[in-house]
């Protein structure tokens, strides 16, 4: 039988990347909405030629009527990528699980992720699964520290970081989530204890073979949250993010201490006009976009052990992978090898080997390297 697949904000940054890889599979149908039922209907036309899934087009907002448009798409799964998350409710996830059907986010907000266990009663009682973060973080950083966690006799430190390449599409709502913390107070796990750090601030630069050198920020995201309770044991667990243009980097550093003053709050009410200035940049820099996540403990023979995981997108393909989570998930329920039910956060759901070979792009690598 057919699988119908909602994909709300279907022709979104994110959202785009999960049609098209679904639009492959033939065992699928694919609804993809939004407000603009013309941008949807474009997407479809596009795709159609080469698509061997079914691929058809839904105006849907879901801040009305929702319901009745979950009645009339009649889907099997709902994938939310609307964003951003940091100011939303349950309401899709609630409504997608009394209707009958599976729920997968590509949420970033930490409050929302770590929050979303109060839909874990519902979800069992529907028979269904829902499931919060299926995107970079937790997702695909969860699965890299599971992938290698065997390599260590005990893991301490768990440090990540993104850093798009310039020239890479973006997205208002990232835009906004992003803005949202710069600046802002929140606690994460440092040196066996959690304590106040503030979004945008303590800078670091790393540097990739073949990339170069790059600049992160501290940011809140679900890892520092979700990560502690999945491996308590668990000292330092920290994520970054960082511009590729020291410019707009350094330019929303130094936003970032207005804010912790008190002289400036309204910084999120600002995104629409920060991305267009930041789109005015856009023949600066690289296409190329990495994800690192840094492993520290000791090994079985009680020596340090530090790991570094780097996946790194060439060619304007990093959107596809905070996109592939929820496109794995979609297969796994789809043909049934994702059993159970119940409301968790995107952790121990698919092996890391499962979406880098649903990534399947030579512009995507991936590498492991021992650091000293």
């Amino acid at each position: 039988m057919t699988f119908r697949v909602l994909v709300l904000g279907g022709y979104g940054q994110f959202g785009r990347r999960i049609v098209e890889a679904l639009a492959g599979d033939a065992d699928m149908a694919v609804i993809v909405a939004g407000r603009d039922v013309a941008q949807a209907s474009a997407l479809c036309d596009a795709l159609r030629p080469t698509a061997r899934a079914t691929l058809e087009a839904e105006a849907i907002d879901i801040t009305g009527g929702f319901d009745e448009a979950l009645r009339r798409a009649r889907p099997d799964l709902v994938i939310h990528t609307a964003g951003p998350f940091q100011a939303q409710g349950y309401d899709v996830a609630r409504a997608t699980l009394g209707f009958g059907a599976h729920y997968v986010d590509l949420a970033d907000g930490r409050a929302f992720v770590e929050g979303f266990d109060a839909l874990d009663a519902l979800a069992k009682s529907c028979g269904r699964r829902a499931i919060t973060g299926a995107s970079s973080v937790p997702g695909i950083s969860a699965a890299v520290i599971e992938a290698h966690a065997d390599r260590f006799a005990t893991l301490e430190t768990v440090e990540s970081g993104i850093s798009p390449g310039n020239r890479t599409e973006r997205g208002l709502a990232t835009t906004r989530a992003i803005l949202g913390y710069v600046g802002r107070p929140f606690m994460a796990k440092v040196d066996g204890a959690f304590r106040r750090v503030h979004g945008w601030q303590s800078l670091r630069r790393e540097t990739f073979e073949g990339v170069g050198a790059r600049w992160f920020a501290r940011c809140e995201v679900p890892d520092v949250g979700v990560l502690p309770r999945r491996y308590p044991q668990l000292r330092t667990c920290d994520f970054r993010a960082g511009l590729e243009l020291r410019r707009m980097h350094f330019g929303l550093w130094c936003a970032s201490w207005f804010v912790r003053a008190g002289l400036y709050s309204r910084l999120p009410d600002r995104a629409e006009i920060l991305l267009a200035i930041s789109e005015r940049w856009l023949s600066s820099g690289s296409d190329i976009g990495l994800m690192y996540v840094d492993m520290c403990g000791r090994g079985h023979d009680g020596a340090p052990l530090r790991l570094r995981w780097t996946i790194v997108a060439r060619e304007g393909t990093g959107p596809r992978i905070p996109a592939t989570p929820a496109v794995v998930l979609a297969r796994k329920l789809a043909r049934g090898t994702l059993t159970g039910s119940g409301a968790t956060a995107c952790l121990d759901l698919f092996t890391l080997q499962a979406c880098v070979d649903a990534l399947d792009d030579p512009a995507i690598t991936t590498s492991l390297t021992t650091l000293p």
